[in-house]
Parts: structure tokens; C-alpha cells; sequence
């Protein structure tokens, strides 16, 4: 869809809009609006934490947009004993520190709040529309954080805020903007939330048909027996149930010492670490490690070469993650491999993990890292049909999952779409590259 421009542009003075519309107005934010930071009261007294009537924000809250609950509330007396304010429902808050692990930077109060030291209010003048103004600051995201130095550092202050340079066109037309990227953005919204819902539901489907394959084989009108094994249920009669570790030789792993700093130099042996989580948690082979280690960490570890078609299978963190190793590489003690037998299919003892997830976490331990017992790991079991019929099975669930994977993708696809339009359709409409006054129903006149 195409948005109609306005008649005439002019130089805006400022770096991050170059031109506005010629009629529209610029300044500083310490012009626009009141700028105050909050505080916390201390955490050792409890009297400050007690039975609070007074909301309360930390930085996270502007992980939403519209703050319509306090993170906590404090006590009259927390509130008296601290350089925590009231801020007026309507008002804006911005993270100044705590970017990095906040999904959002700046939100609107529907409520009256206080905040703590690392957020500021952002109370707009009688000339800024709370709303427009909102959108405005969450346009340009990284151009605030890079007046702190960028993504790395949290240095933002109450000074830098009011650097930050606004675009000020017409009270009626910020209300306008407003009105339209509230309406807009809802609907993009709601179709980003249609993919992510189509998304979920294509991962379910797959994990279902991979564990149907993987413990009830592809022929269903075949005999069925009870496994013995509460997870795994009915088997086919024709199969096997047998301890992975007896049909696939368990190897551990090891760090080689890091007070030494020859065993990190000129690393070129592959070894599979809990920094590669994220890609066992994708691929089923890995060929490729975020850390490696050298022959002389390798002979001076317990750590062992592992032949390439090992599993490996990360028993700390998050548990039961595998992959195929395409090429020989050794692994940390985070991680346990299996070398597979003759009995057993290296890609089927793959998809056997693959559905193990469930029974995996309640075998866990552990309140900080989660952790499966080596005596737990001894006593996994797989289903065991023939090699030939493993092998049948594998190639049937990678068909499937690759044309689960295919929609998949473009779902997270149509996604990424959806928000860069969301972006651009924002950014345009607060620099007034598009003229959306006309797309807003306007109020009737009164009569006489």
C-alpha cells in the first residue's frame, strides 16, 4: 500500500532526520518534556517492602509498551525514605541501564508509578503528544544507545535524554500519527501472531511425527507389545528394548586446564562445548565448534578423540541436545557421546533423543544448572527394531521434517517481513516521509 506525502520537505537540522515536513517544528527533548530518574528503597529493610500500596517499576517493565502492572509495590515509608517520585499515568519511562537484557527501552504508563534509579520518567509538555512522542523514542532504539557508546554499554543519563532530537509537527497531526501506528501496528501484530502460532503448531506437528516413527515404526497396522518403559509405551512386537549404552559404546568428555595457555594455542581440534547449544539444538550434524582445542590440551585431558558419526548429547544445562559429529572432534564434560554399535543407527539414535525431551527433564537435578546423572544416562533406553528398518524410518522422519522445516522457515520468514514493515511503516510516519492525516477519520463538527 502506498501513503501519500506532504506538499514540501525541509532540512530538519538534525542527524537523525534529515528532512521533515516544511511546516513541521524540531528541538531538543530537555524541551519537550520533564526528565526524572525513580529510586529503590533498601532492599534490607523490610518495613520499605512490606504490605506496599505504592507501584513500583524496575527496568523490565518496558518490555511492554502499555505498563498497565506495577513490577512490585513499596510502603509509604519506603517511598518517604528513598528519591523514588510519583509519575503521572500517561507518562513515558525509559530504561537507562539493564538495555542489553530488556527487550524494549521506553513504555507508556497507564498507571500512576514510581520507578528505580535505572529508568527515567519522561513527563511530555503541553506541545508533545505522550503517545506520538513514545513512538518517536522507539524508533530510534539504537540511535539512543549509541549516545551511550552502543550495544555494549549502559551509560545512558537524564543529560543525554535531553539531547535526543524530536520531531515536533502539530499537536492535531502528532495525534493523527499516533492514532494511525496504533491502528497499523495492531494489525501487524496480529499477524505476527498468527505466524508464531503457525509456527508452533508446525514444530509441534513434527515432534509428533518423529517420535510416532521413532517408537511406533511406519506400519500401523503392525502387532503392538508394551515396552515395559513408561515413556516410550507400545512398541511393535517385532522390536527390541535395549539400554543405549548397550548398543552404543558412552564416551565422556573433559576441559583441558585453563591455568596452562598452551593447551589453548593454535587450536584446531573441534570440541563440542555448552557454547554450541544453540546449534545442537537445530542441526543434526556438527562440523563446526565455537571453541577448539590442540593435541597437547587433548593428551593432557581426559577428554578422547571421538570418530566421526558419534552422537553427542549435552547432559548439563539444557539436557539431551544432539547432533551427528560429520568429522572426528572431542567434547567438554557438559557433553556425553555415543559411539553406535553395529545394532544401531547413528541418525535413528539421533531421532530417539529427539524424543526424549520429556523424560529427559524429570531425570534432571540441579536448582542453578539442570543436570542429568551419569547413572540415569547408563540406564537410557531405545527402542531397538532392526538396523535396516532404523535406517527406513530415519529417511522417512527427514523427508517429513524437511517439509516441516520448509514451512517452518517461511513462517519465520513472513515474521521478519512483518517486522521490518512494522519498522519502516513507524519510522516513516514520526519523520513524516508519509502523510497519514487523511487516513484517520476525522471528528465531526458540531452543529448549531
Amino acid at each position: 500500500m502506498s501513503f501519500p506525502k506532504y506538499p514540501g520537505y525541509r532540512d530538519s537540522g538534525v542527524p537523525w532526520v534529515p528532512v521533515v515536513p516544511a511546516h513541521w517544528r524540531t528541538g531538543g527533548l530537555r524541551w519537550l518534556a520533564k526528565r526524572f530518574s525513580g529510586g529503590t528503597p533498601d532492599k534490607n529493610t523490610q518495613e520499605y517492602w512490606h504490605d506496599g500500596t505504592i507501584p513500583w517499576l524496575n527496568s523490565g517493565a518496558v518490555n511492554q509498551a502499555l505498563i498497565t502492572e506495577p513490577s512490585t509495590f513499596i510502603s509509604e515509608s519506603g517511598f518517604a525514605y528513598s528519591s523514588a517520585k510519583w509519575i503521572p499515568a500517561g507518562a513515558l519511562v525509559m530504561a537507562l541501564a539493564g538495555q542489553g537484557k530488556t527487550k524494549g527501552m521506553a513504555a507508556q504508563l497507564a498507571i500512576s508509578s514510581t520507578c528505580n534509579q535505572s529508568m527515567a520518567a519522561i513527563v511530555p509538555a503541553a506541545e508533545m503528544q505522550p503517545r506520538f512522542l513514545l513512538w518517536w523514542l522507539q524508533s530510534n532504539y539504537q540511535n539512543i544507545r549509541n549516545m551511550a557508546g552502543g550495544d555494549m554499554r549502559d551509560g545512558l543519563n537524564l543529560d543525554l535524554l535531553g539531547e535526543i532530537p524530536c520531531p515536533i509537527p502539530r499537536l492535531d497531526e502528532q495525534t493523527a500519527i499516533s492514532t494511525f501506528l496504533d491502528r497499523e501496528t495492531s494489525k501487524i501484530d496480529a499477524l505476527v501472531k498468527e505466524q508464531k502460532r503457525l509456527i508452533e503448531l508446525l514444530k509441534e506437528k513434527r515432534q509428533a511425527v518423529i517420535s510416532q516413527a521413532v517408537t511406533k515404526g511406519l506400519d500401523p497396522d503392525v502387532p503392538m507389545k508394551d515396552s515395559g518403559v513408561e515413556w516410550l509405551g507400545e512398541v511393535p512386537a517385532h522390536w527390541d528394548v535395549w539400554r543405549v549404552k548397550d548398543a552404543a559404546r558412552l564416551e565422556s568428555g573433559h576441559t583441558p586446564s585453563k591455568q596452562v595457555p598452551e593447551y589453548w594455542e593454535d587450536c584446531d581440534i573441534p570440541w563440542v562445548s555448552l557454547n554450541d547449544s544453540k546449534q545442537l539444538a537445530v542441526v543434526d550434524y556438527i562440523s563446526e565448534t565455537a571453541v577448539c582445542i590442540n593435541e597437547l590440551g587433548l593428551a593432557n585431558s581426559s577428554a578422547r578423540m571421538l570418530p566421526t558419526g558419534a552422537v553427542v548429547f549435552t547432559r548439563d544445562a539444557t539436557i539431551g541436545l544432539a547432533a551427528i559429529t560429520s568429522r572426528p572432534m572431542a567434547v567438554s564434560q557438559h557433553l556425553i557421546a555415543w559411539c553406535p554399535g553395529e545394532r544401531i543407527n547413528a541418525l535413528y539414535l539421533l531421532r530417539v533423543f529427539n524424543v526424549m525431551k520429556d523424560f529427559l527433564d524429570a531425570a534432571t537435578f540441579g536448582a542453578t544448572i539442570k543436570t542429568i546423572g551419569m547413572a540415569d544416562v547408563k540406564n537410557l533406553v531405545t527402542p531397538l527394531p532392526q538396523v535396516s528398518e532404523q535406517r527406513e524410518i530415519a529417511a522417512f522422519i527427514g523427508v517429513r521434517k524437511s517439509e516441516f522445516d520448509a514451512l517452518i522457515s517461511e513462517a519465520e520468514s513472513a515474521t521478519a517481513l512483518l517486522g521490518e514493515r512494522r519498522a519502516a511503516l513507524i519510522s516513516a510516519a514520526v519523520t513524516g516521509k508519509i502523510d497519514v492525516r487523511s487516513l484517520i477519520p476525522q471528528p465531526e463538527a458540531a452543529t448549531a
